[in-house]
C-alpha cells in the first residue's frame, strides 16, 4: 500500500515566520500548523495555504491545527503524538519557537533579571531540544532520512537584538542545533537560520529609529523578507545534502 504523502510540523506558525513557513512547504507537504491560543490565525493560515497546489496525491488530510505551548516538554510531546495520530507520520519538523523581551541593549541592569534568562533558556534552547527528541523516532523513519529546522536569530552570531539573554541562548540554540546534527547523522538532518530584523507582527514592536538603523548597517539597505527566510527553510528541509549549518539571513549586516 501507498505512503501517505509526507507531513511537516511548524510550531509556532499561526502568524510571521511561522505562516511564511507553512505557505512555502504547503506544495511539498502535508503540513501541521502549531498555534497557542488565536486559534482563528491558525485557521486562517490554514485557509491561505489551502489555496497552494499540492505537488503530491492528495488522499489524506492536507493540514491540522493543533494548540499546544512549544515551550513546555510535555506539550510538545503531545504535539509530536497528535501529529502522527492526525496525519499518520512526521517526517520534517521547523522548530519556531522563542521568547525575548524587549530592552536596552546596552543598559546591563536591564540584562541581569534572572527570569529573563531562565525563559530564554527554556524557550530558545530546551524546547528545541525536546521536541527533537519527541520526533526524532518518527523522523527518522522518513524515507532519505528526516529534518528538523531550527529558527535562531541574528542576535546568536553576533551580540545584538531584543536584550543579552536572548542574544547568548539563540547562540546556544545554534550550537546546540549543531550538536543534534552530529548525534542524528543521517537518521536526521538538523540546520538552523538566523534571520535579522523581520517586519512581523513582532518586528512592528521595534522603534521606527531602530528599524531605520538596522536598514543603514545592511548592505542591502533592508530587513530580511519573511517570504525569503521561509524558502530557504523549503530549501534545508528538501536538501538531502545539508546538515549541521547555520544559514544567516540578514541583508549583509554580518558579511
Amino acid at each position: 500500500m501507498a505512503q501517505p504523502a509526507k507531513v511537516a510540523l511548524v510550531t509556532a506558525s499561526s502568524a510571521g515566520l511561522g505562516a511564511a513557513i507553512v505557505h512555502a512547504l504547503a506544495p511539498h507537504y502535508r503540513v501541521v500548523v502549531n498555534y497557542f491560543s488565536r486559534q482563528e490565525k491558525a485557521e486562517a493560515v490554514i485557509k491561505a495555504a489551502s489555496e497552494t497546489k499540492p505537488l503530491y496525491q492528495l488522499k489524506e488530510p492536507r493540514f491540522h491545527a493543533i494548540k499546544a505551548d512549544a515551550s513546555s516538554r510535555p506539550a510538545l510531546e503531545s504535539l509530536v503524538a497528535e501529529t502522527v495520530s492526525a496525519m499518520g507520520r512526521l517526517d520534517v519538523v521547523v522548530s519556531n519557537n522563542g521568547w525575548t523581551r524587549l530592552t536596552n541593549f546596552f543598559d546591563l541592569d536591564d540584562q541581569v533579571r534572572e527570569e529573563d534568562w531562565d525563559r530564554c533558556f527554556n524557550a530558545n534552547v530546551k524546547s528545541h531540544l525536546w521536541l527533537l527528541y519527541a520526533a526524532k523516532p518518527h523522523l527518522e523513519k522518513s524515507e532519505g532520512g528526516g529534518a528538523f529546522v531550527t529558527v535562531a536569530s541574528l542576535a546568536g552570531v553576533r551580540p545584538s537584538g531584543s536584550s543579552l539573554p536572548y542574544s547568548v541562548t539563540k547562540a546556544a540554540e545554534i550550537h546546540l542545533t549543531k550538536g543534534l546534527a552530529m548525534i542524528c547523522g543521517k537518521a536526521v538532518r538538523c540546520n538552523s537560520i538566523s534571520p535579522g530584523l523581520m517586519m512581523t507582527e513582532w518586528g512592528e514592536r521595534f522603534p521606527k529609529e531602530k528599524v531605520e538603523a538596522t536598514k543603514a548597517k545592511s548592505a542591502l539597505k533592508d530587513t530580511a523578507d519573511p517570504v525569503d527566510v521561509a524558502e530557504q527553510v523549503r530549501t534545508l528541509v528538501m536538501s538531502k545534502s545539508i546538515t549541521g549549518q547555520n544559514i544567516v539571513i540578514d541583508c549583509g549586516i554580518a558579511i
